[in-house]
């Protein structure tokens, strides 16, 4: 970077706290010009963002200016012309999905070698971190040991996968991981990482400006409510960023949520957000970012505000962002963050105009070194919501969404409702809406029914970061364990933290002990149940479910209950609060009406109601107040990147470039075999099958799930070849080093419903033209032997969920050359581009459906080498009949097209190095 290409706005000025000088780049510069106080926080950290990265040719002094100039009544096509390029601080990733980047690397080394050019060119840019999370599975639950025993499984079934990773840390600048056992990568970002504000060493002194990311976990969004600007993405994207490139996209709509008032008696954190999310997913915020704002964040804590930020994905948006503020202060200070970093924090936002200002603050005017201070309002917005926090009442959220929110008062005939459809559709006339198998499992005797809560899990870093709603959990326990109430025998129960701060704080609070007593020992420090990780039920209770068919229930304190994600026994997930996790295992169904039912019995025969078991507001708040501290937290991450002795204990050799030992667990992708210096031309689709239809609302756990893998299922069949056993499977998230089992693995979730296999549910599609039923990776292999080039048929919200770039890995190997859907979730529609599948979509009021479209047709797609916005589509049934359309191409930006020209963004990081 040149002087003349960069700082041509003249913003880069001193700052000095307490005593320090730093640089940094000074936003007042642009108040006159572009009254940048009026414009959203999030859109003033992209401004600097570009200002510091300020090129002359990725970044120019147009491409600021127009930022600038964002305003809140432009329409969807004035900010698809303002190309933003942000480039992350740094990148978080968790090792479900970190795993497969650090193979991508590795093998991205070899190509670069292959091709003449240097292997180490193939390194971080930027600070990574890498928190192993995923992989802790609940095999054991309910007792003191099991948490020794769930982790020493998850170290031996994962060996060669922490050695990979061991290898990756030693042998790459800027990457650190943090062990297992120790967390969820989005609470250990939010509690130690998440700086708010970073510096910069360089010989013109260090430079101050403010901490973003992206990570390749959706949830990354958490830290929006810190104040930090960061998003999920694709592993793709990710490494992208990684090495330099810039996260492209277009200048967002930004949506103001404005909140006010207090939560009222009885309403937790956890009500609230799913509140949130049921109003934001009917407003419809996909590809947006969500601002909060209002008077009510006066009252709202950092550990709530952080619980609203992290399901953003739930909700559709890119982001969900609080400002800084008092409270954020709070945070840092508790937390352990250094005097001189919350120095640093408060007077860079407040010289920035980042810093939000409550209603008993005074208020700086211009000159300074303070900004304005402009409260936002609603006319700051592309839109906006209010919600009163007064109106909050107790939810919960399912059966298959987070965003159907039900208030509790009408859970139970919710559930009741939900039973019968569900039965009709499965049974029909044959349904039995009483059936009960009987069970007799250690030393007790009893029936399973319809509705019955089989796993009960205060799991997931949403609610588990909160300390508010984890006492309030506690003291539900404590209260119950008073009166001598039990959890139903039946209830699976598991308590996994997302930091080691959370039992510090529990057992100083004296109900560790209470919690452990109803069932719900610790069984490990990472996202179990709510990534899919829930282990295997008790052998009876899984033999009496499917002996009867019965529709089983589980309660969590998560972010995610989409089909099949929880267990594949368990038809209906519920997303709860961790004190009505509790409560769930005490009632023991979904049948009973929390509000007007006995829990169960004290010990006089007397019936307890939840109304006698719940906490008051005070005596949390009071709890919280004595038993979290600061010393807690400096104590718990003193040691944060040092692990167990099993990992200290891992030998591997740093090396340039990964010796690809044999491993059912890690293999050299095939990605860059036979890569040439210059990308092949565009061509059309000729002659493409369909190997996928499927309806609305497809998610990435559909096309790529991250659970058990079914010892009859393609998976399955591929790794008993390979002389694995069954128990020693491990899970498809495990195994996204292989490409071999995600290959098999995708689209092949137990519900999955491909409507070109009418009866099925699973990894099934009918080959075409013998018409055989066959597994989808057969049929993607007969394809293949055919020549035929394959697409998918999707209805609206297709890739919603994770940011799973193995749906789009995974996809583009069985053969997919395009999907063709109503519309898209963001992150998915990145990956498809990502990784050189075209994302199509349907004309407005047009489907599959409305076209007549059966799949059993030709498709035949039009060239898009000139980067077109829509191309023809002709689909030729069997008769000869032709239907021609037109669909969109979502290739939304330049810089997509120029990744998708060169069959994904992997593959021009690579010629761009080398050439």
């Amino acid at each position: 970077m040149t002087s003349a290409d960069s700082n041509t706005f003249n913003t880069l000025k001193q700052l000095d706290v307490d005593g320090v000088g730093y640089r940094y780049h000074d936003l007042k510069v642009l108040e006159s010009k572009f009254a940048i106080s009026k414009l959203p926080f999030s859109v003033r950290i992209l401004i600097e963002n570009l200002l510091r990265n300020e090129d002359g040719q990725a970044i120019t002094h147009a491409d600021i200016e127009a930022l600038c100039r964002w305003s809140p009544t432009a329409g969807p096509q004035d900010l698809a012309n303002i190309p933003v390029q942000f480039i992350p601080s740094r990148v978080v990733l968790q090792d479900f999905t970190g795993v497969p980047a650090v193979v991508d690397l590795a093998a991205m080394r070899d190509a670069v070698a292959d091709l003449g050019g240097d292997p180490k060119q193939i390194n971080p840019r930027v600070p990574v971190d890498l928190v192993i999370d995923h992989s802790v599975m609940v095999d054991y639950f309910g007792s003191k040991n099991s948490l020794d025993l769930n982790t020493k499984i998850e170290f031996q079934r994962n060996e060669e996968r922490y050695r990979f990773l061991r290898w990756g840390q030693l042998s790459f600048d800027n990457f650190r991981v943090v062990p297992p056992g120790t967390g969820i990568v989005h609470q250990v970002n939010l509690e130690y990482l998440g700086q708010v504000v970073m510096q910069s060493k360089s010989d013109d002194g260090n430079l101050l400006y403010p901490d973003t990311l992206v990570g390749t976990d959706s949830h990354t969004t958490m830290i929006n409510g810190l104040g930090i600007l960061g998003w999920g993405v694709g592993g793709l994207e990710a490494e992208a960023a990684m090495l330099g490139q810039p996260v492209t996209m277009v200048a967002p709509a930004v949506i103001g949520f404005e909140l006010f008032g207090r939560l009222p008696e009885g309403a937790t954190a956890t009500d609230l957000v799913l509140t949130v999310t049921q109003m934001l997913r009917k407003k419809g915020v996909v590809g947006k970012f969500v601002e909060f704002f209002g008077d009510g964040l006066d009252s709202l804590p950092l550990a709530d505000r952080a619980t609203i930020a992290n399901m953003a994905p739930e909700y559709g948006a890119t982001c969900g962002i609080f400002p800084i503020d008092q409270q954020t202060m709070q945070y840092l200070k508790l937390s352990g963050r250094s005097a001189q970093q919350l120095a640093i924090v408060e007077k860079y936002a407040k010289a920035q105009g980042l810093w939000r200002y409550s209603a008993s603050e005074s208020k700086p005017q211009i000159g300074g070194d303070l900004a304005p201070a402009v409260a936002l309002d609603k006319d700051s917005f592309s839109d906006t919501l209010q919600l009163d926090l007064a109106d909050v009442v107790p939810s919960i959220a399912g059966p298959k969404r987070p965003q159907d929110r039900i208030a509790l008062t009408q859970a139970s005939q919710a559930f009741k409702d939900y039973l019968s459809r569900s039965l009709d559709e499965r049974s029909g006339d044959k349904a039995d809406v009483d059936a009960a198998a009987s069970v007799s499992m250690d030393d007790k005797n009893f029936e399973l029914n319809h509705g019955d809560v089989v796993i009960a899990a205060i799991t997931s870093c949403t609610n588990t970061s909160n300390p508010d709603v984890m006492i309030a959990a506690g003291l539900v326990a404590r209260n119950a364990v008073r009166l001598g109430l039990k959890a139903k025998p039946w209830v699976k129960t598991s308590l996994a933290p997302g930091s080691q701060v959370v039992p510090a704080y529990l057992e100083q609070a004296g109900v560790l002990d209470d919690l452990q007593q109803l069932g719900f020992n610790i069984v490990g420090f990472g996202c179990t149940t709510c990534i899919g990780n829930s282990g295997p039920l008790p052998e009876a209770i899984s033999e009496a479910i499917k002996a009867k068919d019965l529709t089983v229930t589980a309660v969590l304190s998560g972010n995610r209950n989409f089909e099949g994600r929880i267990h594949s026994d368990v038809r209906a997930n519920y997303l709860a609060s961790p004190p009505l996790v509790v409560a769930y295992a005490l009632a023991g169904s979904m049948k009973v009406d929390l509000y007007n039912d006995a829990l169960g019995e004290d010990t006089n025969g007397n019936p307890v109601y939840l109304k006698d078991i719940w906490p008051k507001r005070e005596e949390i708040d009071e709890l919280v107040r004595t038993t979290v501290s600061s010393d807690t937290f400096n104590t718990k991450y003193a040691d944060v990147f040092k692990g167990t002795e099993s990992w200290q204990k891992l030998e591997v050799a740093a090396t340039e470039r990964y010796e690809w030992p044999d491993s059912t667990y890690v293999r050299k992708p095939p990605y860059f075999e036979g890569m040439r210096p210059e990308p092949a031309e565009l061509a059309p689709i000729r002659d493409a099958r369909v190997l996928v239809k499927v309806g609305d609302s497809i998610t990435t756990d559909h096309i790529s799930p991250a659970g058990a893998i079914g010892p009859d299922s393609p998976a399955g069949q591929y790794l008993q070849e390979q002389s694995v056993l069954p128990a020693d499977f491990n899970s498809l998230g495990s195994r996204r080093g292989n490409h071999e089992v995600m290959m098999r693995g995708t689209f092949a979730n137990v519900r999955l419903r491909n409507q070109l296999a009418p009866g099925t549910e699973g990894s099934w599609t009918t080959y075409w033209p013998s018409e055989d039923v066959v597994d989808i990776f057969e049929a993607s292999t007969r394809y293949k032997r055919d020549n035929t080039p394959l697409l998918v048929l999707a209805g609206k919200e297709y890739g919603t969920g994770s940011s799973r770039d193995w749906a789009a890995k995974g996809t583009q190997l069985l053969g997919v050359k395009a999907v063709i859907a109503e519309s898209y979730e963001r992150i998915h529609r990145s990956n498809l581009v990502g990784f050189g599948v075209a994302p199509l979509q349907f004309k407005s009021g047009e489907s599959a459906e409305s076209l007549g479209l059966t799949g059993k047709e030709r498709f035949t797609i039009g060239s898009m080498s000139d980067s077109p916005k829509e191309v023809d589509v002709t689909a030729t049934d069997e008769s000869g009949k032709e239907t021609r359309f037109k669909v969109d191409i979502r290739i939304d930006t330049e810089t997509e097209w120029t990744y998708f020209r060169h069959g994904g963004i992997l593959h021009y990081v690579i010629r761009d190095m080398t050439q």
